[in-house]
């Protein structure tokens, strides 16, 4: 039987224990609102036993009961003696010790102590550390009962004397009432949290008990009303979280959450664990997956193409495609990207367009603002300028970010801006390209003008100009927001071996910004002068669903070799 449990927002919550918890869960006993120890209690209680089990207190006779050696001086009392003497410090200490040496009974002894007596006030910390040192024991089978039975004792007692629960607390106790099976509390728990807002805020720690809990019972209803709750509150869902839904929906038949599901593995995780794989295994084996058809979608190819073209490859999202029985096999992925398995080859994901098209955007704004804090007079007049002449001369498939190579291990003493360097890479992009097309150099003025001024590198760098190879960015400007906005808007590659990770990068969404640099950056190294450039991944390691309905799901392995990865692969006997 489910009981009713109490809501952080109510007045009786915040000030004295429910009835129908009081009543049902402990024969425990109410006790004044004011818990206090009383010093000469914990001065004498050197050890307490609680069930025949010897706990040592470490509490000093002189520092708990207040007394004073004789040779003390009262007028210049010794800082550190009177911190000592703080018995609530003490008793804080003495939990945390406890919390370390993971020593459960220990740690009930000394609440059991201070709760008997009426000197010393419990506070948020006293009742935080208890209630995570019962929750670090749920899963002990010989202690699990114990910690939960007390838990939930001391969480009363924690509401009862007028204390808020904070995030932590709330998790302690969702913790424990999932492993009771009681989702409903745990989910309660963090609403109230959140409706009574405040700094406290909940976490995925703080949601996870609740939506595993719910989960497990095959209550998908209930765990898809978490997971919306953790979407309102801005919360991301990690593996296992999402592997929990994607197993329920598939357990109770949800044929499109399991769609659903797939695709957010395959958005937020990449490659999965073993425990995942198996999961989503058992459904392409199971029946349900094998009833499941496209309803006709799978003969639109050219509507499947679109879609997967739009989402920058990889996926199309637009539903299961083919009928029968799937085909499930173990295998491994080429070098190039092709299934050893089915012979299909992988896609090299790219961002999708309105992430990228958001992407440039928030570019041109953040560079926008930045030039107006100079107190120009235009403030938007030089970067509208390069937008205009990236609009009439943007045909190119590579962005150097001039500087970053020109630079690269010229800190020794005779070492300075390498045109050289910058004029290597300039050539093997030139020669790899298919269609013949120079590169796009950016480079602030002042260095343009001071390799102009040095007659050995004044032909090379007019002839870049002239040629539209150079493009000069302004005095006061930030030549990174030229090239990384270059190379986003004509989706092309940049060479850098800048991490962007300044604080001016900070300001971009990070997840689509560290999916957009491994697609767009190439990074290089020059080895005895000789230049090395690293290429992109020719495929990506995410799940990837094709337009031909098939899947390919990465496992994660041990030595994160890509010649040893294991690779799901999916397909359908009607492909």
């Amino acid at each position: 039987m489910k009981l009713k449990k109490p809501s952080l927002l109510s007045s009786s919550l915040l000030c004295a224990v429910p009835p129908c918890l009081s009543q049902t869960r402990l024969p425990y006993r109410l006790i004044p609102r004011r818990v206090r120890v009383s010093s000469a209690t914990f001065a004498n209680a050197k050890l307490v036993t609680l069930r025949n089990h010897a706990v040592n207190l470490h509490i000093d006779y002189y520092s708990m009961a207040g007394t004073r050696h004789h040779d003390e001086s009262p007028s210049k009392p010794n800082k550190k003696q009177k911190g000592s003497r703080n018995p609530e410090k003490s008793l804080l200490i003495n939990l945390h010790s406890c919390s370390k040496r993971k020593d459960l009974s220990a740690a009930l002894a000394l609440y059991d102590a201070a709760i008997t007596s009426s000197d010393i006030r419990l506070s948020q910390q006293h009742f935080q550390s208890l209630l995570y040192l019962c929750s670090a024991f749920i899963s002990d089978p010989s202690l699990q009962t114990l910690a939960i039975d007390r838990g939930f004792q001391i969480f009363d007692r924690m509401v009862s004397s007028g204390i808020s629960p904070n995030e932590s607390s709330v998790t302690a106790v969702a913790r424990l009432a999932a492993a009771k099976g009681d989702g409903d509390y745990a989910f309660k728990l963090v609403k109230d949290l959140v409706a009574v807002g405040g700094v406290s805020v909940p976490r995925l720690r703080t949601y996870a008990p609740a939506l595993l809990c719910f989960c497990e019972s095959l209550e998908a209803d209930k765990g898809y009303e978490v997971e919306d709750h953790m979407d309102a509150s801005g919360i991301m869902l990690e593996e296992a979280e999402i592997s929990a839904l994607l197993k329920v929906s598939a357990a109770t038949g949800r044929e499109n959450k399991v769609y659903r599901y797939l695709h957010k593995l395959r958005d937020c995780v990449g490659c999965v664990s073993e425990e995942t794989s198996k999961t989503i295994e058992e459904w392409f084996y199971g029946v349900k997956a094998s009833e499941v058809c496209d309803n006709g979608i799978g003969s639109n190819i050219e509507l499947l193409r679109a879609a997967v073209l739009k989402n920058g490859g990889g996926w199309h999202g637009l539903g299961w495609v083919g009928e029968g029985k799937w085909i499930v096999k173990i295998g491994n992925v080429s070098p190039a990207g092709k299934c050893l398995s089915c012979s299909e080859h992988l896609a090299c994901v790219d961002t999708n367009e309105v992430d990228t098209e958001n992407f440039v955007n928030s570019l041109v704004a953040l560079a926008m603002e930045r030039k107006a804090k100079m107190n120009s007079c235009e403030p938007m007049a030089d970067f509208s300028e390069f937008q205009e002449w990236l609009e009439k001369h943007g045909d190119y498939e590579a962005i150097l970010d001039g500087a970053n190579i020109g630079l690269y291990q010229q800190n020794f003493t005779d070492g300075g801006f390498s045109l050289p360097q910058l004029e290597a890479v300039v050539k093997e992009l030139y020669n790899k390209s298919g269609n013949k097309k120079q590169p796009l150099i950016l480079l602030h003025k002042k260095r343009v003008n001071a390799l102009l001024g040095n007659p050995n590198h004044r032909n090379l760098v007019e002839e870049w100009i002239n040629n539209n190879v150079l493009y000069a960015t302004p005095p006061g400007s930030n030549d990174d927001w030229y090239w990384l906005y270059a190379a986003a808007k004509l989706k092309c590659l940049l060479v850098t071996n800048d991490e962007m990770r300044d604080h001016i990068f900070e300001l971009l969404s990070n997840s689509f910004f560290q999916k957009w640099k491994e697609r767009h950056q190439v990074r290089f190294t020059f080895v005895k002068g000789c230049l090395k450039l690293e290429m992109p991944p020719p495929f990506s390691v995410v799940i990837q669903e094709s337009e031909k309905g098939s899947w390919h799901v990465p496992i994660t392995n041990q030595d994160n070799e890509e010649s040893s990865r294991s690779w799901m692969c999916i397909t359908r006997q009607s492909l």
